[in-house]
């Protein structure tokens, strides 16, 4: 018998059926001994995620505006939810003890972890398991840092008193103190595998509502492959750029303790889903890439000058007038006497007329280009580092395509190959590489 995680999205905690869903996996599998719940997701399309209006309650009282009623909502949800699966739990001293926090003026991350917690209560009724509370278990510092180590420590020392509890995601506690301090927004899949690396899990299963990852974005190329294994580091160059079935955070601690991450799908179990390890077996591949994944709203920033590989220091003074401008950089494609910058229009903040003034007067270049409105295309698989002429075939696709292509850089590890296109060339693009290799 071995020991599995699992935790489960908003989507599969989202009403009655879909609790009953998430039952019927764990009665039939006896080796998930720990789950994680999100705060329940929206049941249709017009209605609202339970943290959304835990949000929406506290924005209300920070206003001065009457929130009572918006309260009263997420606890019936909760109460009809109870007596619908037939547990047994009252909640009637929680929804106090968190009118007299807001009352009292608590934090938004304790008003927005609260979905997570009694939602976890609720389940943990239902299932038959024990709650435990991440509160005093996941330790961030003062600054919103999570304590990688401490955490790990409390939670092991915790839940070796336990043969199966619930444990809700998405937040813990700063250290020495009672302040709650959440994850960002899919924060739970992050507890999941903290969770999963806690109790030294043989597997953590992350149950969503897709069925694993897809070799590209369904919305822009029709009927993707399906994924059926990934290693880390493929997942962490596609999560980089947009793929987004898994929070990017998540993968750092199951990687530390070298877990495999199932994805599975809540409403279709059978699926296999996707397997992410931290190394591909040793094997022939048959297909080249693994997936292809991008984003849109770049700006590139190519300086030219005479000599540039004479002069030490230049490269690190550009980062340094990125630095001050609090700016990072996604890429640095460069040759002898070029470098080109590859920087986020959001981190630009409407700055660029002002960084490029900087680059002008403190690097004095012998020329200087703006590209803005660009976009990054990544394309990611073990396969191509075993295979010839992967960069040709690609750079073929998009020449078929009439794709201009206006930057094209490979990483050190081989497992990927990314390009610059324009905006307008984003989707035509991935879809001229997908269908060169699927």
């Amino acid at each position: 018998m071995g020991v599995k995680v699992a935790k489960f999205g908003g989507s599969s905690v989202a009403d009655v059926i879909q609790i009953k869903k998430m039952k019927e996996i764990i009665q039939g599998d006896p080796d998930i001994r720990y789950v994680i719940v999100s705060a329940p997701g929206k049941r249709f399309d017009e209605d609202n995620k339970i943290t959304d209006l835990l949000y929406l309650c506290h924005t209300h009282k920070e206003h001065k505006l009457p929130y009572e009623q918006l309260l009263q909502v997420v606890h019936d949800r909760f109460t009809v939810t109870a007596v619908n699966l037939g547990a047994t739990v009252d909640f009637s001293q929680d929804f106090d003890d968190i009118k007299d926090a807001l009352e009292k003026g608590c934090s938004s991350d304790y008003m927005a972890s609260r979905g997570e917690y009694l939602n976890a209560k609720l389940i943990a009724a239902y299932l038959g398991f024990d709650f435990v509370d991440s509160a005093q278990l996941i330790v961030f510092d003062e600054k919103g840092k999570l304590l990688d180590e401490e955490t790990n420590e409390a939670l092991s020392s915790e839940l070796k008193k336990h043969d199966y509890a619930v444990i809700p995601g998405f937040y813990g506690t700063v250290k020495g103190g009672d302040d709650i301090k959440t994850f960002t927004r899919g924060g739970s899949d992050i507890t999941g595998s903290i969770v999963a690396r806690a109790v030294d899990a043989d597997v953590y299963e992350n149950w969503t509502d897709v069925s694993g990852f897809l070799m590209a974005d369904p919305r822009i190329v029709d009927n993707p492959k399906p994924i059926h294994e990934i290693s880390y580091k493929e997942l962490r160059e596609l999560s980089y750029m947009g793929a987004s079935v898994l929070h990017e955070d998540a993968i750092h601690p199951a990687r530390i303790a070298n877990i495999p991450i199932n994805i599975k799908n809540t409403n279709f179990p059978n699926d296999p889903g996707t397997v992410i390890k931290a190394h591909h077996e040793d094997k022939e591949y048959n297909d080249i890439i693994t997936g292809i994944a991008g984003k849109k709203d770049f700006t590139v920033i190519a300086i030219y000058k005479n000599m540039m590989v004479r002069e030490r220091g230049y490269v690190r003074r550009i980062l340094g007038i990125l630095e001050d401008f609090d700016c990072n950089f996604e890429h640095i494609p460069s040759g002898i006497d070029t470098v080109s910058v590859v920087v986020s229009n959001k981190d630009l903040d409407g700055r660029l007329d002002e960084l490029m003034e900087a680059f002008t007067k403190q690097l004095e270049p012998d020329n200087i280009e703006c590209f803005e409105n660009m976009s990054l295309i990544a394309t990611v698989g073990y396969g191509m580092n075993r295979r010839k002429g992967v960069a040709a075939k690609l750079l073929s696709a998009l020449a078929d395509a009439d794709i201009n292509l206006r930057m094209i850089e490979q990483g050190s590890s081989e497992i990927n190959i990314i390009v610059g296109v324009e905006n307008k060339d984003f989707e035509p693009a991935i879809r001229a590489i997908y269908n060169a290799f699927a």
